[in-house]
């Protein structure tokens, strides 16, 4: 019976659960894997904890799926990872030992429970996800990654940077889109970032980078990236989008997850005619509303567009001095103060509108429930995959 075994599938997914222990499986698995092929071990950070987590959580996810008999979408998913998995230069060889590694693992960790029907759904699953990712990545004909030079590295408030690169070759994506970025400050630890400008034929890309309290990578970037720098991106992921049909449009930024909305807000300004589009751009300090001046800029030339700032205090911290001044000119609308989810909605309820929301996962989070609870429809609210 194999991936159509229920009952099997269920015990399988049992011994990846975290909530039941699964932490000993992955871990083991790790250890076998790099026993197996040491040149496996070369392919990641020193510190495995995210890694691992990352791991089980998708193969948990990959189990349920198929328990619920839907295997569109995890062959989607495991084709995208093959892809994306270049980058760390996976080989088919290293394919071939993880298989291996991961069958006696699961073998081992089951063993009070294997038969010969459990033995089927667990070597199902380990080749359709082997024989997926593997597939999908010798299919592939893109590079698996780009790099480029840092031009320009500016300080616009305490805790952000806006980094400017120029890339050997131009790297194609689609505006709202993030792409995996590896910095030389920690090699081998990949972090998503989202371009702030659309796509660049000749290769010029810009990131929005907000430092935050145990980020190894945006600590580095903020604290330590120069001009001559040299990156290493990957290919885009997600669908964020506007969809120009599809009526007017809610936009709610926080802090630096402004990059992927300004990149689909200047996206829509090469169009004589668009929806209406109402950006509401939020921090904690005015002082941090630090790219003001450039949403000022596209406003007064599209008719379109409204930029409501938000800042959750009323005034700057001593430390503001020290940086330039983010202050737009006269036009924009006035700014108001509040949390992002509570300013929003006392707009209204939105419910007319495609509505994308960016930013940090409990301001996503928070802002999706107020506008849901006001009467917008959840289907109708667009975000990124929510990431701690």
């Amino acid at each position: 019976m194999g991936l159509e075994d229920r009952e099997s599938m269920r015990i399988l997914r049992d011994a990846l659960d975290p909530a039941l222990g699964s932490e000993d499986v992955i871990r083991d698995f790790h250890t076998r894997w790099f026993g197996l092929d040491l040149s496996a071990r070369d392919l990641f950070p020193p510190d495995m904890t995210k890694q691992r987590e990352v791991f089980g959580h998708a193969l948990l996810w990959l189990c349920d799926e198929l328990i619920a008999q839907r295997a569109e979408e995890p062959v989607s998913f495991l084709a995208q990872l093959g892809r994306d998995h270049r980058k760390y230069g996976v080989t088919q060889e290293h394919y071939a030992s993880l298989q291996k590694a991961l069958l006696d693992t699961l073998r081992s960790h089951l063993a009070l429970r294997w038969d010969r029907r459990l033995g089927e759904a667990v070597n199902d699953v380990v080749e359709l996800v082997v024989g997926v990712m593997s597939g999908a990545a010798d299919a592939e004909t893109a590079p698996p990654f780009y790099d480029g030079t840092v031009l320009e590295h500016l300080r616009p408030a305490r805790d952000v940077s806006v980094i400017r690169l120029r890339l050997d070759h131009a790297l194609p994506y689609l505006p709202g889109q993030y792409v995996p970025v590896q910095v030389p400050q920690w090699p081998r630890r990949w972090r998503y970032l989202s371009p702030a400008i659309p796509s660049d034929p000749n290769g010029y890309i810009e990131f929005h980078v907000r430092s935050v309290p145990g980020g190894m990578v945006s600590t580095a970037i903020v604290g330590e990236a120069r001009p001559g720098d040299r990156w290493r991106l990957s290919n885009p992921h997600g669908a964020m989008h506007v969809d120009r049909d599809d009526g007017d449009v809610l936009m709610v930024a926080g802090s630096t997850g402004l990059a992927p909305l300004r990149t689909l807000i200047m996206d829509l300004a090469r169009f004589g005619e668009n929806p209406r589009v109402h950006l509401f751009f939020g921090a904690r300090y005015p002082c941090e509303l630090y790219d003001l001046r450039t949403l000022w800029e596209i406003a007064s030339t599209n008719p379109w567009l409204s930029v409501t700032p938000v800042s959750e205090l009323n005034t700057d911290p001593p430390w503001a001095v020290d940086y330039p001044s983010v202050a737009p000119p006269r036009g924009l609308h006035v700014r108001q103060t509040g949390r992002l989810p509570e300013v929003v909605t006392r707009y209204g309820s939105w419910s007319d509108r495609q509505i994308l929301i960016c930013g940090k996962p409990a301001m996503v989070q928070a802002t999706k429930a107020a506008l849901v609870a006001k009467g917008a429809p959840a289907e109708r609210i667009r975000h990124d995959p929510l990431a701690s």
